[in-house]
């Protein structure tokens, strides 16, 4: 489980939040109720891998919000929780980069913080492309991302963000500036959108306040969203880009579904025709040997009949386990229908299939 932390001198407060985050059975909490019980928490070593901290803004001996600089000060991510947020207020918590504050209101608030914890554990897996000739904005933007812990890359060119993107295929989201040093964001955003779809990378401008035609030809060279950079908050910038990376993850959620096999993660039929024309093509053009094998589980019914299609859906996801471990990620492996798997492999050594395949059926065999 993940560790909280939870600074609230309100006692009805700090438990209401505690029972809610445990109830989940993802977080164990520790509830303190003042800044000196913190520092004497966290000047103890054991104490310092929390996932995040809810803290109070006002606290019995810390009324201007000191606490929160203590606890970033030790690498946690801070979420504010507080009764009222006036501009001046608004402005002092976001100097001190925290991922984001909460009004003390109701329970939508808690599920709120839910969310943003939910939101903070999965960054860890998703990366951004920052690019910017600049170093100290490209940093700037960089800076504001790692509070939410994601994985950020940086590029000062088109041609490093290109390389970069290309490199890293589970980058989601490049955010660019106006001005890099080798091309201008319209002519970078031109040439990702020769391969890559809306639907699969997420584009964000960055331009000067009051370029309207750059945040113009911005998007209509393709870029999602963009946003103005001496006038953008920090709540315009957080939300815009959970929003982008979050669509994109879902669409492709939406084409997984459409394209795997629920039960074993395998490519499915339509998947293995649609895409194994283009592999046959492909291997035509280049002159590459293409192998295709055909693989029936024997006597599967017998194992349905005596043990029941739980245990069957048990032999079929182990027999695709085998065959995702066996074969390479530029194979086409697809459970067919039923017990029946099919495999697409372009550019095998010819004289080791047999053997390949021997090894994969004898592996099969004595599970």
């Amino acid at each position: 489980m993940k560790k909280i932390l939870i600074v609230e001198d309100s006692p009805p407060v700090g438990t209401m939040i505690k029972k809610r985050l445990e109830k989940t059975g993802r977080y164990a909490v520790t509830w303190v109720k003042s800044m000196g019980e913190t520092a004497q928490l966290l000047a103890a070593l054991e104490n310092r891998d929390f996932f995040a901290a809810l803290l109070d803004f006002n606290l019995p001996d810390a009324t201007e919000g000191e606490v929160i600089p203590l606890v970033i000060a030790h690498d946690i991510p801070v979420i504010v929780f507080t009764g009222h947020v006036g501009e001046e207020v608004r402005q002092k918590v976001w100097l001190f980069q925290v991922v984001d504050y909460v009004l003390k209101e109701d329970i939508a608030s808690i599920n709120y913080i839910l969310s943003l914890l939910d939101h903070l554990e999965k960054n860890g897996a998703r990366q951004i492309l920052v690019a910017d000739k600049d170093d100290e904005k490209r940093e700037r933007i960089a800076g504001l991302l790692r509070v939410h812990r994601y994985q950020v890359l940086g590029a000062d060119s088109g041609r490093d963000a290109l390389r970069i993107l290309a490199e890293n295929p589970a980058i989601r989201l490049l955010i660019t500036a106006s001005e890099l040093c080798d091309m201008d964001g319209r002519t970078l955003i031109q040439r990702i959108r020769r391969h890559d779809s809306k639907e699969e990378l997420a584009i964000m401008g960055i331009a000067n306040a009051g370029e309207h035609l750059t945040i113009a030809r911005f998007l209509k060279y393709g870029a999602n969203h963009c946003l103005a950079r001496q006038t953008f908050m920090p709540e315009e910038f957080y939300c815009m880009v959970r929003l982008l990376v979050e669509n994109i993850e879902h669409l492709q959620d939406l084409r997984a579904s459409a394209t795997r096999d629920f039960l074993t993660g395998l490519h499915n039929r339509r998947y293995f025709f649609s895409s194994g024309g283009q592999l046959f093509a492909g291997a035509g053009r280049h002159n590459l040997s293409l192998v295709c094998a055909m693989i029936d589980i024997d006597f599967f019914k017998k194992v349905n009949d005596a043990y029941g299609h739980e245990a069957g859906d048990l032999v079929l996801q182990h027999v695709a386990a085998i065959l995702k471990k066996r074969l390479r990620s530029t194979d086409i492996v697809a459970r067919f229908g039923g017990e029946e798997f099919c495999i697409l492999a372009v550019n095998l050594d010819i004289p080791a299939v047999y053997r390949i395949f021997e090894e994969m059926r004898l592996e099969i065999e004595q599970y």
